[in-house]
């Protein structure tokens, strides 16, 4: 759901302003290019979680945070973006422009939503703060590539040790870095921030101070060699009493968990370790869960149980337990309404070649789920399995028009072109995808392809010569700023 958007004077003078020499050191256009550049390496990480429901949820929660304090996104308006990495460790991180990322392990060991709001409420207050503008103060522009190199490194650094000093060799690597490390004030600034963006929107804030305390305490059994910007924050003895004082006196908020919360819960348990020794290992973990027998326990476990299923390809049993989990999640309450199962329904019908089934789950999900940009994408590829090619294409340009920068479905509509035979059409809708992901030499090349193609029209060579003459600027413009840097 998006963020709504509500009056800012209630709030806007509980944040700070910042100076205008720390203003100039980065602005917020060129924060969010930073933050641009780079989540396009993030994405093509192995450990990049690059899943629809998780997505979708992640963004959805996100979304309640931002739209009591829509401030926070700044005077640029930031677009957040929540998404989550495969890492063992309990953690979330920040980038500048207002993208957040969430550690597979932390989701896990949050004990309800109000626990997870408390860490990404945490990192919105670094964003809305401009931790890193500010941190940068006085320095000029061109401390942006020593910057991106240190935020890549440490990201390389959970895969790959000797890549990330490679990549942080050099006095000025070692001095960013340093600066990179949030300091005790700013880091009480974002538990503040963050404090009050949960109780604006209803969570229960005395759960802040018990899950930081469990991340200190999980953080205390690794090694110290991951770079420091992506470790758990320093949660100082100082920093907890703050946080302790501050939630004095608030009244208790008992909040309900949503069924997603449970339901992704029990997704990243099977998609942090797909290997045969990892899904033996979340299946365990749903053997035990089920001993709890609590309805939310229950039907969790037994989603988690059904992905493991399809993911071997038992789709039977798949079923079966899909139906199970229907039934914990329904108990004696209203029927059941959420996007997360409504996509493994569809997904249980397509591994199965049950086409007219999924493209009858599809089109009930797309209804009850306007907004979910992952159904959209079944329900597309649920005509294109059913041979609707016509309709596929006719669905697809429309949810491109409304979802300008979704990669995903100009991917999508790229392969419902080809299914036609229209390669010019292919081609463009397949450039438009690299120019999204920031690919402008392969985004170009895919017009030049695009022209070349026999199909191509007149008003075809129209759109590509135009489209072409941008994105060729852009990148040129691109290229300029890199050497000025």
């Amino acid at each position: 759901m998006p963020a709504a958007w509500f009056p800012v004077a209630s709030h806007a003078q509980n944040l700070p302003s910042l100076g205008d020499t720390e203003r100039e050191a980065l602005s917020p256009l060129m924060e969010r290019k930073l933050g641009e550049q780079i989540m396009r390496e993030i994405r093509r990480d192995r450990d990049f979680l690059d899943d629809d429901p998780v997505s979708e949820y992640l963004n959805n929660f996100g979304a309640t945070l931002l739209a009591v304090q829509p401030e926070a996104r700044g005077e640029a308006v930031y677009d957040f973006e929540f998404f989550a990495v495969r890492d063992p460790m309990l953690n979330a991180f920040a980038l500048p422009g207002g993208f957040i990322g969430v550690h597979s392990a932390l989701v896990l060991a949050a004990q309800n939503e109000s626990e997870l709001a408390s860490v990404m409420a945490h990192e919105v207050g670094h964003v809305a703060q401009r931790h890193i503008a500010r941190m940068l103060g006085k320095q000029k522009q061109d401390a942006l590539i020593p910057l991106a190199a240190v935020l890549l490194a440490a990201l390389a650094a959970r895969s790959s040790p000797d890549t990330s000093a490679a990549l942080m060799m050099g006095g000025q690597g070692i001095a960013m870095q340093r600066q990179l490390n949030f300091s005790r004030d700013a880091e009480r600034e974002a538990d503040r921030v963050g404090l009050q963006i949960m109780r604006d929107a209803g969570y229960d804030t005395s759960g802040m101070i018990a899950f930081f305390g469990r991340m200190q305490n999980a953080t205390r059994s690794y090694t110290d060699s991951a770079p420091a910007y992506l470790r758990s924050h320093p949660l100082t003895t100082e920093r907890m009493a703050d946080i302790e004082a501050r939630t004095r006196g608030q009244r208790y908020k008992q909040r309900a968990d949503s069924i997603d919360f449970h339901l992704i819960r029990a997704r990243l348990r099977v998609l942090q370790d797909l290997s045969p020794q990892g899904l033996r290992i979340a299946s365990e973990a749903f053997d035990n869960q089920l001993q709890l027998k609590t309805r939310m326990q229950v039907m969790g476990a037994k989603y988690g149980q059904a992905v493991i299923a399809l993911r071997q390809g038992n789709v039977p049993k798949a079923q079966s337990l899909l139906q199970e989990t229907y039934a914990a999640a329904q108990g004696a309450g209203a029927p059941v309404q959420s996007p997360v199962l409504a996509s493994f329904a569809i997904d249980v019908k397509l591994v199965a070649n049950d086409v007219n089934g999924a493209l009858k789950e599809a089109d009930a999900a797309r209804s009850k789920f306007p907004i979910s940009r992952g159904i959209a994408r079944q329900y597309a590829d649920a005509l294109m399995r059913a041979g609707r090619n016509n309709d596929a294409v006719d669905y697809l340009r429309d949810q491109v028009q409304l979802y300008r920068t979704d990669a995903k479905l100009q991917d999508k509509l790229a392969q419902a072109y080809a299914a036609q035979g229209r390669q010019a059409l292919q081609h463009l809708a397949l450039a438009e995808a690299y120019a999204i992901n920031g690919a402008m030499p392969a985004a170009i090349d895919q017009l030049g392809i695009a022209r070349r193609s026999p199909d191509a029209s007149f008003y075809d060579q129209a759109v590509i010569d135009a489209r072409e003459r941008e994105l060729k600027a852009r990148w040129m413009e691109e290229m300029k700023e890199a050497r000025e840097r």
